[in-house]
């Protein structure tokens, strides 16, 4: 069986506090784009995972490995598989990447095995693999609270282009939040951003970018920095970093602005890709 992987980015990151037990507090615009990772699972004598990426594990500490093994242990199978991902996606991006992965493999696994699991017990098994993994199995525009369990679907209308660029560095997470903790970080108003996307305001939605975790960043990752200016200065609408870094992305309406500078920035050897939001009229 076959899944599509989607990624994500953050049009709104608000760090609203730091919990007792370690984690933060989060208020969070998150958007899936048409932009995936393709994962294949089949029934197999044992559990093998390759991929397309050398610099990646392929032992439990693969999301995919660590999605299967909290499925065994909550609906008690021995089945083994054997796993084949294309990987396009880059890490340590803020693109949740990894996570994708793992909805992608709860998803086959639910289908493949009958279990015919609800969208909470989905949620629950995807919060024992990583933060994110609850909104890749939802996905679909929400306003999402808590570490990243509390999610809320919306209607988003998102009539404009978006444009990733990465730097060759990525970030930590846990660096990057290490940093916060040790500020005062700016608190965007992520209900303004979801007001904006339901109306189909795109001038609401420029103004209403951003994240809190974007300064720590760029302390971490200078390229950051430089990415955003250039996309800036070239006349993106609005530019900003997704989740914790360190892909920044653009949005506009020109698809010449997008060709322009797709090309100026693969000459420097960032990543770059096209893509869009997907939204209700997408069909997924």
């Amino acid at each position: 069986m076959k899944e599509r992987a989607y990624a994500k980015i953050n049009l709104c990151l608000d760090v609203a506090g730091r919990r007792e037990d370690g984690y933060h507090d989060l208020k969070m615009i998150m958007v899936p784009i048409d932009f995936y990772d393709l994962l294949e699972i089949n029934p197999a004598s044992e559990t093998t995972l390759s991929l397309n990426r050398s610099y990646l594990p392929v032992n439990e500490k693969n999301t995919i490995i660590k999605a299967i093994n909290v499925m065994k242990e909550r609906y008690h199978f021995d089945m083994e598989f054997e796993c084949k991902l294309q990987k396009h996606i880059p890490t340590r991006a803020g693109l949740a990447g990894g996570s994708a992965d793992a909805a992608a493999a709860i998803r086959i696994l639910n289908r493949m095995l009958h279990l015919n699991m609800s969208e909470e017990e989905m949620i629950v098994v995807g919060k024992e693999v990583g933060a994110d993994v609850p909104f890749c199995l939802i996905n679909k525009p929400a306003y999402v609270e808590g570490i990243g369990e509390i999610i809320t679907p919306f209607p988003c209308i998102a009539e404009f282009e978006v444009l990733l660029v990465k730097p060759k560095k990525g970030v930590s997470t846990k660096e990057a939040f290490a940093i916060v903790d040790n500020t005062e970080p700016y608190h965007p108003d992520c209900m303004k951003m979801k007001d904006a996307l339901m109306t189909a305001d795109y001038e609401g939605v420029v103004t209403s970018l951003g994240n809190s975790l974007e300064d720590a960043a760029i302390q971490l990752v200078e390229d950051i920095k430089n990415v955003k200016q250039e996309l800036i200065e070239r006349g993106f609408d609005g530019v900003l970093m997704s989740g914790s870094g360190s892909t920044v992305f653009g949005i506009t309406k020109d698809p010449y602005l997008i060709e322009e500078t797709m090309e100026a920035m693969k000459k420097k050897k960032y990543f770059v890709r096209r893509t869009r939001i997907m939204d209700a009229r997408m069909g997924r």
